[in-house]
C-alpha cells in the first residue's frame, strides 16, 4: 500500500514519510480492511501534527482506495488550498492544486460544491481560457437544476474588466437561452459596451413579445421609449432595423406618448442629415395628434429645429462673408462670390419666411387638434371660423365640413347654430338665395331636440322678414306648424317620444308664438284667432299665451270672447301658474262691468278663492273687498275682510287686519274697531296672530283707547299683552307702557307695572332654563300666576304677596281689560250690523280699581325717606272713573280724605 519512494529522494526525507511505530496499529488494520473510511479518517485525525507531505501521502493513499469519498476529497483540497495561501499566482503549487481539483472532478463531477470551489479558484487565478472551459464542463456535468449557482459565477466572471467582449456576449447569449427573462441585464451590458445595434434588436424582441414581463418593473411603454432613444440617437449603428416602421408601430400602439415618438422619428432623420424628411415627419405629427400636450411638444421641437437651421445658415453666411473680404480675387472670382452670397441670402430669407409661416399657422393647427380630439364640439367649430375672418372661402369650407361632421346626438353645444351662422354668412355678403338653400337643408337635418329645429325655422322666417318678404315668411311659418297628415292620437304620442324632430315640430311653442306675432301684424283678426285657437287645441299654451289672446280680443272689443279665453286658461292650468290669469280675469271683468254684474263677479271671486291655496288668497281677498266697497255693501266688505284674516297665512294677517281696521273705522266707527281689535288679540289657533303681531295689535289698541281717554282700558290691554313681551328682547313694548304710566299713571300703577315686568321676566327665565317637568300637585305654595297661562315657581314672601294682591280678571273673555261690547253691540253683531259710535264720556266704569294704603309696603328703614306729595289728577281716572267713585261712596258718611305718600309715612312714624 505504501507508494514507491523515488530513487533521487534523500534518506532523511524518506525516513520522514515512512510509517513509525505508532502508525503500525493503523497500518495493520488498513491491511486487513483497506476500504474502511472510518479507519482512514481516524488515521488522518491521529496524524494532525505530522508533516504536510506525510499527510498528503496519507490522503493520496486513502483516495486511491476510496476515490468516491466526498469527505476525503473535500478535506484534502481544503488542506492543499491552505498550504498555497499567500503564494504568488506563478508558483508551481497552484498548478498542483488545480491538477488535484482536476483529478477530484473525475469522481466528484456531480458535486456542485466541488465545482464552485474549483471555479472560484480558477477565477481568482485569472486563467481566462481554462476558467471558461471549466465553467462549460461544470454546466455539462451538473443537472440543470444546479445551473443557476454556476451561472451567477459565470456572469460575474465575464463582467470583470479586461474580459474580451465577444466572450461575454457569447456567454450572455447562452445564458438567455436558459433564462430569457434576464434579457434586460444583457441589454444593459450591451449599452455599457456601446453595442447599440444588438441592444436595439434585443429591445425590439422583448417589446414584440407579449409574454415578456420585466424583472425591473418596466412597462412596455418604457421599453418602447428606450428603443426609440437607441434607434434615434445611434442611427449609424442600427443598420439592420426598419426604424421608421418601428416608431410608427409604437405611435399606433402607445397613444399616451405620441408626441415624443414623433419627435424621436424626426430626430432620427435629422441625425441622418435628411432635414426635409424630418420636417415632413413634424408636419405629419402635428396633423395627426389628438392632444394639446403632444401638439405643443411637436410644435416646440419643430420651432427649435427651424431656429437652429436658420442660426446655422446665418453663421455660415457670416463666415463666408469674412473669408471673401480677406481674399483678393479676380473680377470673375468676385462675381462668383457675389452669386454665392446672394444665393445664401435667399436661403436665409426662405427659411425665415418658413419660420414666420409656421408661427402664424399655430392657432389653425391647434384648432385642428381640438377638433380631432372631439369633432362634435360646436364651440370649437365656431372658433375655427373666426380664425378665417379675412378669408371667406375658408369660412365656407369650414362651415361645410362642420355641418357634415357634427352629430347632433353627440354634439357639445347647439348644432343648429352652425347652420344658422352658415346661412347668415351668405346673407351678410348679399347672397340670399344661397342662404335660403342652407336654411332649407338645415330644416331637414336630424337634430336631437325639437327646439333646435324650431330655432332654425324662426331664423329662416326672420331672415325673410329682414328682407321684406312677408308673404314668404307667412308661408314658411305655416309650413313649419302644419300637422302631419293622417296622424292619429296614438301615433302623435309615439312620435312625441321617439319620432324624428320634423314630425314633432308642429307642437313647438316657439314657432306658434312667432306665428301669433306674424298673424297679429300681417294677418286678419280671424286668422289670428284661428292661430290662438289652434294653440289651445294642441294644449301647448302657456299662461302668457292666454293673456295675449285675451288682450288681443279686448283690443278688438270682443269682451265676452276674451272672458271665455280666460275660462279656458283656468281650466288648463293649476296654481300657481293660473295666478296671473285669475288676476287679469277678475280685474278686467270688474273694470268692464263694474256693479252691473255683481253676482257674477262674486261667483268668480268665490271660485278663485276656493281653488287658490292659502298663500295665494291675500291679493284675491283684497280685490274682492275692494269690489264690495265700491259696488256692494259695507257689511259684505267687512265679511270678506273677516274671512280673509282667518284664511290668509299667519305672516300676512297683520297687514290685512290693518286694512280691515281702517275700513271698519271709516264705515262703522270705534265700536267695530274695538271688536276687531279684541278678535285679533283673543283669536286662538289656527286663526291667531304671531306673538310679535299680537303685541303690535295690542299697542295700537292701547294707543286708540288712550286717544279716546279710556286710560283704564288702555292699561288693561298693556297688562294682558305683557305676557307676550320679553323684557330683554321686546323693549319697545315696555318703553311704551313706561311712557304711558309716566303720563297717565301714579305710584301704584307704576309699581304694578314693575311687578308684572318682574313676573314676566321670571316666567320667560323658567321657560327657557327649567327643563324639569314639575307635577302640578307637587308645586310649592309660592307658585304665582304671572299673567295668563304663565306659572312662576317662587317660594319667597314677595311671590306670596304678589299672589295676594294680584287683580282678578276684569272680563271673562279677555283677561285684564273691560270689553267694549254692550247689549246693543252684541245684538248688532248678531245681526251683522256695526254698533253706533259711543262717546267716551257717556260710558260708566262699574269696576273701578280702589287704591289701597301703602303702609304695609314700607319697611322700618323707610322713616328717613322724604317723598314729595303730589295729587293724582282726575284725568288719570277719566270721567267714568270719577263718576263710579262718586256712586260707590256711602250716602250717610263723607268719603275719607285721600292721603298722599307723605301723610302715610308721617302716620306710620307716629304710631
Amino acid at each position: 500500500m505504501v507508494p514507491a519512494i523515488p530513487a533521487e529522494a534523500s534518506t532523511s526525507g524518506l525516513e520522514s514519510l515512512l510509517p513509525s511505530d505508532e502508525d503500525l496499529l493503523y497500518e495493520e488494520e488498513l491491511l486487513r480492511n483497506p476500504y474502511s473510511l472510518k479507519m482512514w479518517w481516524r488515521y488522518l485525525e491521529a496524524r494532525k501534527e505530522a508533516p504536510t507531505q506525510k499527510r498528503h501521502l496519507l490522503y493520496e493513499r486513502a483516495l486511491k482506495a476510496l476515490p468516491g469519498s466526498y469527505k476525503l476529497w473535500f478535506a484534502y483540497l481544503r488542506e492543499r488550498a491552505l498550504a498555497v495561501r499567500g503564494l504568488p499566482p506563478q508558483h508551481r503549487m497552484w498548478e498542483g492544486l488545480v491538477n488535484t481539483y482536476e483529478r477530484a472532478m473525475v469522481s466528484m463531477h456531480k458535486m456542485p460544491r466541488m465545482w464552485i470551489d474549483f471555479l472560484q479558484l480558477l477565477v481568482d487565478l485569472r486563467w481566462v481560457t481554462r476558467t471558461r472551459r471549466a465553467f462549460d464542463r461544470a454546466l455539462c456535468a451538473l443537472p440543470i437544476t444546479q445551473h443557476d449557482r454556476i451561472w451567477q459565477m459565470y456572469l460575474k466572471f465575464v463582467m470583470t474588466p479586461g474580459m474580451p467582449s465577444e466572450t461575454a456576449f457569447r456567454v450572455y447569449r447562452r445564458y438567455l437561452k436558459l433564462e430569457p427573462t434576464h434579457t434586460e441585464e444583457f441589454i444593459a451590458y450591451l449599452r455599457s459596451r456601446e453595442r447599440w445595434g444588438e441592444a436595439a434588436q434585443k429591445l425590439a424582441e422583448i417589446v414584440n413579445n407579449d409574454m415578456f414581463r420585466s424583472l425591473e418593473g418596466k412597462s412596455k411603454h418604457q421599453l418602447w421609449l428606450e428603443l426609440c432613444d437607441i434607434v434615434t440617437k445611434h442611427p449609424k449603428d442600427v443598420t439592420d432595423m426598419k426604424v421608421d416602421a418601428i416608431l410608427r408601430s409604437g405611435i399606433r400602439k402607445f397613444t399616451d406618448e405620441v408626441g415624443r415618438l414623433w419627435t424621436s422619428l424626426a430626430d432620427y432623420y435629422i441625425r441622418q442629415g435628411m432635414y426635409e424628411k424630418a420636417r415632413d415627419v413634424y408636419e405629419e405629427g402635428m396633423t395627426t395628434v389628438t392632444t394639446v400636450r403632444d401638439f405643443s411638444l411637436i410644435f416646440d421641437t419643430l420651432t427649435q429645429f427651424e431656429e437652429s437651421l436658420l442660426t446655422h445658415k446665418m453663421q455660415q453666411a457670416a463666415e463666408d462673408g469674412e473669408e471673401s473680404e480677406e481674399e483678393e480675387a479676380t473680377p470673375e472670382a468676385k462675381g462668383g462670390i457675389d452669386f454665392l452670397q446672394q444665393d445664401s441670402g435667399r436661403d436665409i430669407e426662405l427659411r425665415l419666411a418658413q419660420l414666420e409661416h409656421l408661427l402664424e399657422r399655430r392657432p389653425e393647427l391647434l384648432s385642428s387638434v381640438m377638433l380631432r380630439q372631439n369633432p362634435h364640439n360646436v364651440f370649437e367649430w365656431h372658433k375655427r371660423v373666426k380664425l378665417f375672418e379675412k378669408d371667406t372661402n375658408r369660412q365656407i369650407i369650414t362651415y361645410t365640413e362642420a355641418v357634415k361632421t357634427v352629430d347632433a346626438g353627440k354634439a357639445i353645444g347647439k348644432p343648429h347654430s352652425l347652420w344658422t351662422a352658415f346661412a347668415r354668412l351668405y346673407e351678410r355678403h348679399g347672397d340670399v338665395p344661397n342662404a335660403r338653400i342652407i336654411f332649407q337643408k338645415a330644416t331637414e337635418a336630424p337634430f336631437k331636440y325639437v327646439d333646435d329645429l324650431a330655432t332654425v325655422w324662426t331664423d329662416f322666417v326672420e331672415m325673410e322678414l329682414r328682407h321684406k318678404n312677408f308673404q314668404r315668411a307667412m308661408s314658411l311659418i305655416k309650413q313649419a306648424t302644419t300637422t302631419p297628415a293622417n296622424l292619429s292620437r296614438r301615433q302623435a304620442n309615439l312620435e312625441e317620444r321617439e319620432g324624428p324632430v320634423q314630425k314633432r315640430l308642429y307642437r313647438s311653442l316657439k314657432l306658434w308664438s312667432l306665428y301669433c306675432d306674424l298673424a297679429e301684424s300681417l294677418g286678419t283678426r280671424e286668422d289670428t284667432r284661428k292661430v290662438y285657437d289652434r294653440i289651445l287645441e294642441l294644449r301647448i299654451a302657456t299662461p302668457q299665451i292666454i293673456l295675449n289672446y285675451a288682450l288681443f280680443l279686448q283690443e278688438h272689443k270682443y269682451w265676452e270672447e276674451s272672458f271665455q279665453v280666460y275660462e279656458r286658461g283656468i281650466a288648463l292650468f293649476k296654481w300657481p301658474h293660473v295666478r296671473d290669469i285669475w288676476r287679469a280675469y277678475l280685474s278686467q271683468f270688474v273694470q268692464r262691468y263694474g256693479g252691473t254684474k255683481l253676482e257674477r263677479a262674486r261667483d268668480l271671486f268665490r271660485q278663485a278663492l276656493d281653488s287658490a291655496p292659502p298663500p295665494e288668497t291675500r291679493p284675491l281677498y283684497l280685490q274682492y273687498a275692494e269690489l264690495e266697497e265700491k259696488f256692494g255693501l259695507a257689511r259684505s266688505a267687512m265679511a270678506v275682510y273677516d274671512e280673509a284674516v282667518r284664511t290668509v297665512p299667519v305672516t300676512d294677517r297683520l297687514p290685512v287686519y290693518q286694512l280691515y281696521i281702517s275700513r271698519a273705522s271709516q264705515f262703522f266707527g270705534v265700536g267695530k274697531v274695538r271688536e276687531i281689535y279684541e278678535t285679533a288679540i283673543e283669536a286662538e289657533e289656527p286663526y291667531s296672530l304671531t306673538d310679535a303681531d299680537c303685541r303690535t295689535m295690542s299697542t295700537r289698541y292701547a294707543g286708540l283707547e288712550q286717544k279716546l281717554g279710556e286710560i283704564d282700558r288702555a292699561r288693561a290691554i298693556y297688562v294682558h299683552s305683557a305676557t307676550l313681551a320679553h323684557p330683554q328682547r321686546d323693549r319697545e313694548f315696555w318703553t311704551l307702557w313706561n311712557d304711558f304710566e309716566v303720563a297717565h299713571g301714579n305710584e301704584d300703577t307704576f309699581r304694578e307695572m314693575l311687578r308684572i315686568k318682574r313676573s314676566v321676566q321670571a316666567a320667560f327665565s323658567n321657560t327657557h332654563f327649567n327643563t324639569t317637568i314639575v307635577d302640578a300637585s307637587a308645586a310649592p305654595s309660592g307658585t304665582v300666576e304671572a299673567g295668563p297661562g304663565a306659572t312662576v315657581g317662587r317660594s319667597d314672601d314677595m311671590a306670596a304677596l304678589e299672589a295676594e294682591v294680584a287683580p282678578p280678571p276684569l272680563a271673562p273673555g279677555l283677561t285684564g281689560f273691560v270689553s267694549a261690547g254692550t247689549i246693543q253691540s252684541q245684538k248688532a253683531a248678531a245681526d251683522g250690523l256695526a254698533p253706533p259710535s259711543i262717546a267716551a264720556g257717556e260710558m260708566a266704569n262699574p269696576e273701578d280699581i280702589e287704591l289701597g294704603s301703602m303702609e304695609d309696603d314700607h319697611e322700618d328703614g323707610a322713616d328717613d325717606l322724604q317723598l314729595k306729595q303730589k295729587a293724582v289728577p282726575d284725568a288719570v281716572f277719566g270721567a267714568s272713573g270719577i263718576q263710579a267713585r262718586a256712586d260707590d261712596a256711602p250716602a250717610e258718611a263723607e268719603p275719607p280724605e285721600p292721603q298722599g305718600a307723605m301723610e302715610r309715612l308721617k302716620k306710620r312714624r307716629t304710631t
